[in-house]
């Protein structure tokens, strides 16, 4: 890949792993059956989000878990369920709003470990398999529905939830629609194309539909974009799991910072956190670990709790 400038490499720290005792060594899954090859992944950690007291939630797809881990790196399970959970959002202080690839969207309160319904179908048909969500200040909902769409089949989806309860489909032909995240100032959206091996923008209208969809940023390798974040700065990170990398990109998709997982690791997803908003967590789902990194800018207030 040609780069214009050369941006800074800087290796991420493992900031904790998976304890053991709830590794699921050895347990077949249909989730990794069809996700990974066959692979016996005793986990697969996705969508971190962060509270107000620093405590750190991440999901386990294949096991239908939601973990939360304090400040010390500490570990505890908060809820599983017959799912298969992606991405998170806070609701509000106690609840948050889960992707579930087999169940659609739902809700998790987080003292008693519940999970009830939220919305399952549209019109009656099932999603293709939620993936990623976002609010906007308004507390509209964007959100992906990645399913086994890739360019053989770029037929993933994105949605826009209303406050008023109205579901508006934004996009219909994503090869692999994945993460997803607003502009500081809300006037544009991005998704991951991960199958595509890119990331999509596309300014929002005054009627919430969205216009002249294009491809801001291009990656390579075996597997594309996955979870997407921004800072202060207005800068878009870009978790590459095959990459091991993370994407740091300036206004014109021109990468200034690069963060590097170990040889192996699969980075899927990302989220700001720490008593500034200036640490960066990172899912590595390979090998069940959340690695971290110190940056030069908060995540957005609009970012920074999911």
């Amino acid at each position: 890949m040609f780069l214009l400038n050369h941006p800074t490499v800087r290796p991420l720290e493992l900031f904790s792993a998976m304890p053991d005792k709830y590794r699921r060594t050895g347990v077949r899954s249909h989730w990794a059956d069809v996700n990974q090859g066959g692979r016996l992944a005793d986990s697969f950690l996705e969508g971190p989000v962060v509270d107000e007291v620093g405590n750190l939630y991440v999901t386990d797809i294949p096991f239908g878990r939601v973990f939360r881990i304090d400040p010390a790196g500490e570990w505890d399970l908060v809820a599983q369920w017959e799912g298969e959970p992606n991405g998170m959002k806070f609701l509000n202080a106690t609840q948050l709003l889960v992707t579930d690839y087999r169940n659609g969207l739902v809700v998790l309160d987080i003292p008693s470990g519940q999970v009830r319904p939220f919305l399952e179908r549209r019109n009656s048909e099932r999603f293709k398999g939620v993936n990623d969500l976002v609010f906007d200040s308004r507390g509209n909902l964007y959100f992906t529905d990645q399913g086994q769409t890739g360019l053989h089949d770029p037929t993933g989806r994105v949605y826009r939830l209303g406050r008023d309860g109205r579901l508006d489909m934004l996009l219909s032909n994503v090869p692999s629609p994945n993460g997803i995240v607003l502009s500081n100032d809300e006037r544009f959206l991005f998704v991951a194309a991960t199958r595509g091996n890119c990331v999509w923008r596309m300014p929002l209208l005054a009627d919430g539909s969205v216009s002249k969809a294009g491809q801001f940023f291009t990656s390579y390798g075996p597997s594309g974009p996955d979870g997407l974040a921004m800072d202060e700065r207005g800068r878009l990170l870009v978790a590459n799991p095959a990459l091991a990398y993370v994407w740091v990109l300036g206004p014109r998709a021109e990468p200034e910072l690069v963060l590097t997982g170990q040889p192996g690791a699969s980075l899927t997803n990302l989220a700001f956190g720490g008593p500034d908003h200036r640490t960066l967590f990172c899912t590595d789902s390979t090998h069940g670990t959340v690695l971290r990194a110190s940056m030069d800018a908060a995540g957005t207030a609009l970012h920074r709790l999911g």
